[in-house]
């Protein structure tokens, strides 16, 4: 069996947002990452936690106004309970699913830390929403601890937090290990957890890190095969969502930054998945980046759905 080294990129849809809606997710999720590890795919599964990190903060400022004895969570502690509860249940499924299969590899989950720039424009700048709408009163508790809030229209206000660009990846050698051990593994959940190095310490950040920048560090790092993004289209569209919408099969990196110079991607989804795909072509230029939806992966390995990128 080929032995093709990839790095898996998990988006909202293949999680769910509630408890028994993530549960219920990653069992049919675990069934196309099996597919691909029967196709001949060694795999490093990272994933998204915007609900689950938000829903864990929520939970936590919550238990803080209720007991004022209980601390409040910080955001990087959040971000590994997110990574941990997360990755608990894709490494259930994606081994039940396995072994029903035959197939005993062993399925790891990675706590993993990630090392951002304490100067970073997005800690000056931030932009996403977390946690609980609040009233005027609690927004301006926030605002005199030093955090940052943004009203919605008719809802209240929500804390906002940075999200800066990742610079290391910390555990990237354990991450090595395993995968050289033959183990499928899951790491870099919700784009790891932001520290910044102070000294010899790693001190955790009031951030979250996008997913998709992760996924193309990470598989630039590991010098992957392929760097597999699953989200909710089976291709990236040009004119998207317009009557002049069509899918782009191919497309090379120096396309890629011609069409993100014509607007052709949103800002907040599309985009981040191109970028990412020029940072892993990049560093690998023998690799290729497919960008299709979960349920679409099996008709992708066959080359009839997703959008293929490569370098030239």
């Amino acid at each position: 069996m080929e032995n093709i080294k990839a790095v898996v990129s998990l988006g909202h849809e293949a999680l769910g947002i509630t408890t028994n809606e993530q549960m219920n997710a990653t069992r049919v999720t675990a069934r196309a990452l099996a597919d691909l590890i029967e196709a001949g795919y060694q795999l490093v599964i990272t994933h998204s936690n915007g609900p689950q990190v938000s829903m864990i903060h929520k939970a936590m400022t919550e238990l803080h106004r209720i007991y004022i004895d209980y601390t409040a969570a910080p955001m990087c502690v959040c971000n590994a309970m997110s990574q941990g509860y997360v990755g608990y249940d894709i490494q259930n499924s994606l081994k039940t699913e396995l072994t029903s299969r035959g197939i005993y590899t062993p399925v790891s989950t990675l706590l993993t830390q990630v090392t951002v720039d304490p100067y970073d424009e997005a800690f000056y700048a931030p932009t996403k929403a977390i946690g609980r709408h609040m009233s005027r009163e609690d927004a301006d508790a926030e605002v005199k601890k030093g955090n940052f809030v943004k009203e919605e229209p008719g809802k209240g206000y929500r804390r906002i937090i940075a999200a800066p660009k990742p610079i290391d990846i910390v555990e990237i050698d354990a991450i090595r290990a395993l995968v050289d051990a033959g183990q499928e593994v899951i790491a870099c959940g919700g784009g790891g957890i932001p520290v910044i190095e102070q000294g010899h310490v790693l001190k955790g950040a009031s951030a979250v890190i996008e997913k998709d920048a992760i996924a193309g560090k990470l598989a630039a790092d590991l010098m992957s095969d392929r760097l597999i993004i699953l989200t909710s289209v089976p291709y990236v569209y040009r004119n998207f969502e317009t009557p002049k919408e069509e899918p782009i099969l191919k497309m090379n990196v120096e396309t890629a930054r011609e069409y993100i110079a014509a607007g052709e991607f949103g800002e907040v989804d599309m985009l981040p998945k191109i970028e990412a795909a020029i940072t892993f072509l990049n560093a690998n230029k023998n690799g290729q980046v497919l960008i299709t939806s979960l349920g679409a992966v099996s008709d992708a390995l066959k080359g009839k759905a997703g959008t293929l990128i490569t370098f030239n």
